[in-house]
């Protein structure tokens, strides 16, 4: 009875120790979370599984939109803390807005230009037509060449964007701007898709509405000139749009605009929302303002806590990784992502448990000796260190209520 009694005991110890281990369980610093947490209900935790070899969507980016119709334009301070990935956030897509009188085009490209610079990727919508090819809140199909023609002279006058979509939310009939149905915003597309000067971005709807993505992708031409499905999620999760040939691009949401940049809690929130956008095979994520009190700079040129969440993806999963097959939600309150280039493994790591808490990892497909480890809490931004391992597995304690970014050598 005595043996049995010290080998219930044995285990429970190795249990909580991490001895199956054949690594130590790296710390983490400035916080001192120690090695595996002996309050950890071992009944929820389950090892995270991590294969190389099964590729899904191929990641386009993370950024921001910048909107000179309604707000200055970035300093040069703001942009390069927005898109440098050494001093910034790391954001590798910006988002602008077309506007209506051509004689603003200009003022875009100072912005524009920087982006780029740092390499990323330009979107731009139209919220309107310019008046004179509008019939209220909708485009005169006789101007569509004129539309078109609109758009390609702000693609010139810019020096080039990456695609172009020609309606904002046009679902959305509250807002004011031009309106369109999934058949006609199709019908433009189809007809003077291949003459806006810049790869076409749509259907861009409120929800990211199924239907109207449908809809708009049954018109074979306007499909063909499409580059990529692109839309918002305002009252609508993130979810998987099937099998629909293009890639999808989430190009606008926030969480809330009555809370700071710098509450924990909400920037919690997004750092789960990017997490779900990428589980659910969605090629970029595009925050809204991208300097805002509630944005991920404030208006004294800060990076706020969301913005180091936002940092935690955008500086580390650069444009052209893949995402890779990983157990999303391994043990409770854990919510995993992981993605590759060439041999190069990314994982970001979402723990919404108010305490430490551990967790196991394998991988296959790919050989790793170690991790650099990025993190940021309600107190930490990208605070680092590194660890090795050995083989195909290891674990790592995760800060309670935080965000980390494991970046394989």
């Amino acid at each position: 009875m005595k043996k049995k009694i010290l080998q219930i005991a044995t285990a429970i110890l190795l249990l909580a120790t991490g001895c199956s281990k054949n690594q130590p369980q790296p710390e983490l610093a400035p916080e001192t979370i120690g090695k595996k947490q002996q309050g950890t209900n071992a009944a929820i935790l389950a090892t995270a599984t991590v294969d190389a070899n099964t590729v899904q969507q191929k990641i386009q980016g993370f950024g921001g939109a910048s909107i000179l119709t309604w707000i200055a334009d970035l300093t040069s301070d703001q942009r390069t803390k927005a898109f440098s990935t050494s001093s910034g956030i790391g954001l590798s897509i910006l988002r602008v807005m077309v506007p209506t009188n051509s004689s603003s085009f200009a003022a875009e490209k100072p912005t524009i230009d920087v982006a780029k610079s740092f390499g990323a990727k330009v979107i731009a919508q139209a919220w309107n037509a310019p008046p004179s090819m509008m019939n209220g809140v909708h485009l005169n199909t006789g101007s569509y060449a004129a539309y078109a023609a609109h758009l390609k002279a702000y693609n010139t006058a810019v020096g080039g964007v990456y695609a172009i979509s020609p309606f904002n939310e046009p679902n959305y009939s509250p807002s004011g701007w031009m309106e369109g149905t999934a058949t006609e915003v199709a019908n433009f597309v189809a007809a003077q898709g291949s003459n806006c000067g810049a790869p076409i971005a749509g259907p861009e709807p409120l929800n990211m509405g199924q239907t109207f993505i449908n809809t708009y992708l049954a018109n074979t031409a306007a499909k063909s000139k499409t580059s990529f499905v692109s839309g918002h999620i305002y009252g609508a999760p993130p979810y998987n749009l099937g099998n629909i040939g293009k890639e999808v691009w989430m190009t606008e949401h926030y969480t809330n605009s009555s809370i700071s940049g710098n509450d924990w809690g909400n920037a919690m929130n997004a750092a789960k929302e990017i997490h779900d956008c990428m589980n659910v095979g969605w090629s970029a994520y595009v925050w809204w303002y991208i300097r805002r009190s509630y944005g991920p700079i404030d208006e004294s040129s800060n990076i706020t806590k969301l913005g180091y969440v936002l940092a935690q993806y955008a500086r580390y999963v650069r444009p052209g990784y893949n995402k890779i097959s990983c157990t999303s939600n391994p043990s409770s309150g854990v919510y995993v992502t992981a993605y590759k280039s060439g041999t190069k493994l990314v994982m970001v790591i979402v723990n919404q448990n108010s305490a430490a808490t551990y967790q196991d990892f394998n991988f296959s497909g790919i050989n790793v000796a170690g991790f650099n480890r990025y993190f940021t809490t309600s107190s930490a931004n990208l605070s680092t260190n590194s660890f090795a391992v050995t083989g195909s597995s290891f674990g790592v304690n995760l800060a309670p209520s935080s965000v980390t970014t494991l970046v394989s050598y």
